[in-house]
């Protein structure tokens, strides 16, 4: 055995152990996902990223329908079976004798839990709040920061609904004041996105809300320049990171922003309702929990986790979705999400009625796009892909944007979306 495959296994013992409580024939699919994943560790990230083989065999990691095409991994992405297979185990476990259980087993494994995030995220666990989404991490932070009337907020029309909801209450609340920047996507120039922001600071600017990926269109935000800016004029910063972590080969710790939040289950395949909260350590006693302890103003990180009773199954079973990440590596999921997109849009971006409303250049998208075609209404267009060729997708109307968003993800194969292009071919007709 070489020397990586020795490592690889060492680095990734958590996933053999989970595989191992499989049966007979979930076994021999388990070893042959190893296998697959071994091999693509010891080759290159280009030709890793294109060979359909060993794609095609971490495809069986996962339980997903044969019978529709799901490119809505935007939304919510499926869980490989390890992860979902450790949900059932922490779940039953916890209904043997569940104030046992999970008070006093369970939840004891935050700490190792944290730790394993903090190290995917680059940062320190004490900067590392377990929660359920990335609306209930900036909740945690739009409702916990001292902000006065007066203050101003400077975030875009293409930010996520929630947020924009949540910053509108405190507007209406405290007389807070918010800046509303419109961006005209796609865009392809970092100095004209970092200027739109630095053009609505004024003195009273105390918070810029950057959106790292719009969950729209893809498109990506030059979130660490950004944050560098607004820490040269002492104006914090609240990343929404819903569709960028485990998506993008990047660190948490090393954007710059003062605040980060967001969804586990959607790059990250963990279970169901469960997220994180990046805080800047200096940070941490500013902000009020959203659901409040005995010590709202410490600096501890854990304050922001008093959620009560809830389930720790899913919780836990994240850190087999970590294991399940980097087995794949940061950088070989990025370009192979990267290289889905491209395959379908590169078949279709030169039909006649195909109007593509995503970048295609890599510092700018990444597995999302968003399309529409002539005459025909998103909701429209979304439906006679479902009805007559059983793609599921997202339709998108929001302020000035209007298509079908597309989101593969690495269980997607080539065929799936030569049936997409096929049927964009057909429909455009």
């Amino acid at each position: 055995m070489s020397d990586s495959r020795r490592s690889f296994f060492k680095k990734f013992s958590g996933i053999t152990a989970a595989f191992s409580l499989f049966s007979f024939s979930e076994r021999v699919i388990a070893e042959d996902i190893k296998d697959a994943l071994v091999e693509m560790n010891n080759q290159s990230v280009k030709n890793a990223v294109q060979n359909e083989d060993i794609w095609s065999r971490i495809r069986q990691a996962f339980t997903t329908s044969s019978n529709i095409i799901n490119l809505n991994n935007g939304g919510v992405s499926p869980q490989p079976k390890i992860v979902q297979d450790a949900v059932d185990r922490y779940y039953h476990l916890s209904n043997e004798a569940p104030s046992y259980y999970m008070w006093r087993i369970l939840d004891q494994g935050r700490e190792p839990l944290r730790a394993k995030l903090a190290d995917l995220a680059a940062c320190s666990p004490e900067e590392i709040a377990i929660n359920r989404n990335t609306t209930e991490a900036l909740d945690t932070v739009i409702f916990g920061m001292r902000l006065e009337k007066g203050d101003e907020v400077v975030l875009t029309k293409q930010d996520y609904p929630n947020m924009i909801h949540a910053w509108k209450q405190r507007e209406m609340r405290d007389g807070i004041k918010l800046k509303w920047l419109s961006l005209d996507l796609p865009m392809e120039n970092d100095d004209e996105m970092i200027g739109k922001f630095i053009d609505a600071i004024t003195p009273k600017t105390k918070v810029l809300h950057i959106t790292h990926m719009i969950n729209w269109t893809g498109q990506i935000l030059p979130a660490q320049k950004i944050c560098l800016e607004a820490r040269k004029r002492g104006i914090k910063t609240i990343v929404d990171g819903a569709h960028s972590f485990a998506h993008l080969d990047f660190e948490v710790g090393q954007l710059g922003c003062d605040y980060f939040g967001t969804s586990l289950h959607k790059w990250l395949c963990a279970p169901f309702g469960t997220g994180m909260l990046y805080i800047r350590k200096e940070n941490v006693a500013d902000i009020w929990p959203l659901f409040p302890n005995h010590e709202p103003l410490s600096d501890n990180i854990r304050k922001f986790e008093g959620l009560g009773t809830r389930s720790f199954a899913p919780e836990q079973a994240i850190g087999q979705a970590i294991d399940f990440h980097r087995a794949i590596g940061n950088k070989r999921k990025e370009a192979r999400l990267h290289f889905l997109k491209n395959y379908w849009v590169e078949k279709v971006k030169d039909l006649p009625k195909f109007k593509l409303n995503t970048s295609m250049k890599e510092a700018y998208s990444c597995a999302i796009a968003n399309f529409s075609i002539d005459g025909i209404e998103p909701g429209d267009l979304a439906n006679k892909l479902f009805k007559e060729y059983k793609i599921h997708t997202s339709p998108i109307v929001w302020e000035n944007i209007s298509g079908v968003r597309i989101t593969p993800h690495v269980y997607t194969t080539l065929y799936d979306l030569d049936r997409l292009v096929e049927a964009i071919q057909k429909i455009a007709q």
